[in-house]
């Protein structure tokens, strides 16, 4: 088996033809686990005993005669805000570091029965709030094309176990860039489906109408098997639905149009290499014979400092229930609640949270509500409304995932405002409810991964696999 290569589709007729067991392949996956795990520390915890037994067990039904699911026998990460019954579930924070989950997430149900296996919870920013996966209760996590940069986050730990041969596929969640800038600094695929085309229960919420769950492969092919499991209405989350998807024809792609927002490729701070890749990228559409028209996004200049008001809101609502009552608890028997309060939060938080919680608790306050929260809603609504628009000229829409390639550990954890800045191509689709995925800028062999963004009109998802298989295969 050469990892590197290795996909689910091989693998599920490998087990289906006899080629292979599951049980052979989710110890592989662990033994490479195991010897990568203590540099890379892409897991917060690994489940070695149980993948194996729930492997073992899946060979047994398919040697009596089930037919393997979708995702059998596929080695996963799961990020540590997603709810596994019986499991730990930290957030990669200290705050829950004894919580247990009472039940499993949708997601999680939904990959149980497609058969595949989860090799363990993948470590994160705590709460998801970063943009590097340093801010981990767990420990910083490494990108393993080179151990000196941070792997992206929020959900760092995720791409990397892909990235390192430590899992087949994994799932993140999205709330400004979480899963694509990862995506982009490990070098595999990361999608983020349309808000609401996949259940969030069973997810900790960050912020609630922003937070999407999404896939992580090396391929987009991967990628998608894993969305179509996991895609679809759920009655557990009411903002979750159905939608017949919409996918571009490419046996003419003289009729497909790429739209550019000028705004994002001529802005400050994006890095030669990455405005290089980009335009080769762009190229390789173009000689394709795909229209590429420049589209406006005005609105995109004020994106960053409207998520990050509606973010800090929600979150601030969010993590209220992490009050030291229900989930842990600080301080002795004789302790007032106030100090119960103070003692949980004070030492189970770490900085960025509580500079969210503080933030957003200000910008919902008296006096300041109408002056930040409710602006911010509005300049939302003309940041969907420029998409509405772009979409009138282009099918999709390409840029890149973030304006620089890896930074270094430790390079930016002094200055907030420039690690807020590595989600300034992302933070729009969020805020516009939209799909987009990350997938490596080809022919980067030696050279540190590129992201390139594909964006698409609300559950136009399967637009994106199309568009991104047809860029992945060798054509010219």
């Amino acid at each position: 088996m050469n990892k590197e290569t290795f996909s689910i589709k091989e693998l599920r007729e490998g087990i289906a033809s006899g080629a292979m067991t599951a049980e052979e392949t989710a110890a592989e996956y662990l033994a490479e686990t195991e010897a990568k795990n203590p540099e890379i520390n892409a897991y917060i915890s690994v489940r070695k005993h149980e993948a194996l037994a729930e492997a073992r067990n899946l060979d047994e039904e398919i040697k009596s005669g089930k037919e393997p699911g979708p995702l059998c026998g596929v080695p996963m990460a799961i990020k540590d805000n997603i709810l596994i019954e019986g499991e730990i579930a930290t957030s990669g924070s200290k705050i829950l570091k004894d919580y247990s989950s009472a039940y499993d997430a949708t997601v999680i149900k939904k990959l149980r029965e497609a058969g595949a296996i989860f090799i363990g919870k993948a470590n994160m920013d705590e709460f998801a709030m970063g943009s590097s996966t340093e801010n981990s209760a767990y420990g910083i996590v490494k990108n393993p094309r080179d151990t000196e940069r941070v792997p992206g986050g929020s959900s760092g730990g995720s791409a990397a176990a892909v990235a390192a041969n430590m899992a087949l596929g994994a799932l993140g969640s999205d709330t400004g860039g979480s899963i694509r800038l990862p995506a982009s600094f490990c070098g595999v695929v990361g999608m983020k489906p349309t808000y609401g085309r996949v259940s969030r229960f069973g997810v900790m919420a960050m912020a609630s109408s922003l937070d999407q769950i999404g896939p992580f492969g090396k391929t987009v092919a991967d990628a998608e098997e894993i969305y179509s499991v996991i895609k679809g209405k759920d009655r557990m989350d009411a903002t979750s639905r159905d939608a017949a998807e919409s996918q571009i024809s490419l046996g003419n792609p003289e009729s497909i149009t790429i739209g550019i927002p000028k705004e994002f490729l001529s802005g400050e701070g994006l890095d030669k290499d990455t405005s290089e890749a980009t335009e080769e990228a762009i190229n390789f559409f173009r000689s394709a014979g795909m229209k590429i028209k420049e589209v406006s996004l005005p609105n995109s200049k004020y994106a960053l400092s409207t998520y990050y008001i509606i973010m800090f809101a929600e979150v601030s609502t969010n993590l209220a229930r992490f009050d030291g009552i229900r989930y842990s608890r600080g301080g002795d028997e004789n302790d007032t609640l106030l100090e119960i309060y103070m003692k949980t939060r004070g030492a189970g938080f770490g900085d960025e949270v509580k500079r969210r919680i503080l933030m957003g608790t200000f910008v919902l306050s008296a006096g300041y509500y109408d002056a930040y929260y409710a602006k911010a809603q509005k300049v939302r609504q003309l940041i969907k409304e420029d998409f509405t628009k772009a979409f009138a000229e282009a099918d999709v829409i390409l840029s890149p995932v973030s304006p620089t390639v890896p930074f270094k550990i430790g390079e930016k954890t002094d200055d907030p405002i420039q690690m807020y800045l590595s989600d300034i191509f992302t933070i729009p689709v969020n805020l516009a409810g939209l799909p987009a995925i990350s997938m490596p800028v080809k022919n980067r062999e030696g050279k540190l991964p590129v992201g390139l963004q594909l964006i698409g009109q609300r559950f136009h998802d399967s637009d994106l696999f199309a568009l991104g298989k047809f860029y992945e295969q060798p054509r010219f």
